[in-house]
């Protein structure tokens, strides 16, 4: 049996663990939490090197993406890389191809029209292949890097601009420490709403879950929600919000879905490959392969 870690920097409360049969062949796939502990996070790493298929980093990213360049943010990378052997994976894989590809398929398929769509992606640095599609499909977006990742009421309109911005200050957020930008442990279940006109603006709400919980406002009735992770409780919680449908562009397994650092530990595995010795045709094979597909969950009736 192939097992594959998240070692997130998250709560342990939403830890979980699943047997599953991918392609014939049998996972253990993991969710531990480091309740954002730094060090214990880092230990985990080394604790388990050698001893699974490929350890995921949950609950934090090593690298975000503007256009072409991409920036490591050097704590998280440090002690990620304390696992010497196992090959450590942040996500990021995915985030270029699953996660474009979802976008694409979405108004293929008829379920968004994002020419006709308002919405809001809560960072473009972090889904980049999202950012990326999302543009392709002409969408009128509003970036919320510097409105939800620096706290400054400053909406980005164009991607353009995210790259001319992220490459002007990436360098230096990513010397800087993870948790000054990002919440970890219980500052994951804490909500402190913030610029709630971009949210209530938007027909699409897109990107990572944990920014989305944290600052969208008490209702979003009649919006769809766009991300990678959900749980029972996170779709209840929308479910009261009166948001309409929610979309995860990683799988359902056993009515739940994991985040992207797992099922790309997945890809990693079956391929039996490091994550710089797949490319993204390889990526895209196997994701044709696997036929993951965003799931629609809808939750309250639509807005008439």
């Amino acid at each position: 049996m192939k097992r594959v870690v998240s070692v997130s920097l998250g709560t342990s409360k939403r830890d979980k663990h699943e047997e599953v049969t991918i392609l014939g062949e049998s996972f253990l796939i993991e969710r531990i939490g480091m309740d954002g502990d730094l060090e214990a996070f880092g230990n985990k790493f080394a604790e388990l090197d050698g001893k699974v298929d490929a350890l995921g980093v949950g609950g934090a990213d090593i690298y975000l993406v503007v256009g072409e360049k991409k920036y490591a943010f050097k704590q998280i990378l440090a002690l990620a890389s304390r696992a010497k052997t196992t090959p450590i994976v942040d996500g990021s894989g995915l985030k270029h191809t699953l996660e474009r590809t979802a976008i694409a398929r979405l108004q293929r398929d008829g379920i968004i029209d994002f020419t006709k769509s308002k919405v809001l992606l809560v960072s473009a640095v972090d889904r980049f292949g999202m950012a990326q599609g999302l543009v392709d499909q002409k969408a009128s977006i509003v970036f919320g890097d510097f409105l939800f990742g620096l706290g400054l009421p400053m909406p980005i309109r164009k991607y353009s601009n995210v790259k001319l911005l992220g490459n002007l200050l990436l360098p230096v957020i990513t010397n800087l420490p993870f948790k000054w930008f990002y919440p970890t442990g219980e500052k994951q279940e804490k909500r402190t709403p913030k610029f709630p006109k971009y949210f209530l603006e938007a027909d699409v709400i897109c990107g990572d879950w944990h920014y989305i919980h944290k600052f969208m406002p008490d209702q979003l009735k009649g919006k769809t929600i766009i991300t990678q992770t959900l749980r029972k409780a996170d779709l209840e919680f929308l479910t009261k919000a009166g948001v309409w449908r929610a979309i995860t562009t990683t799988p359902v397994v056993n009515g739940e879905t994991f985040a992207t650092n797992v099922m790309e530990g997945v890809i990693v595995a079956l391929l039996q490959k490091r994550p710089d010795q797949i490319n993204e045709s390889e990526y895209l094979e196997m994701l044709s392969r696997l036929d993951w597909k965003p799931t629609v969950i809808e939750l309250n009736a639509p807005q008439s």
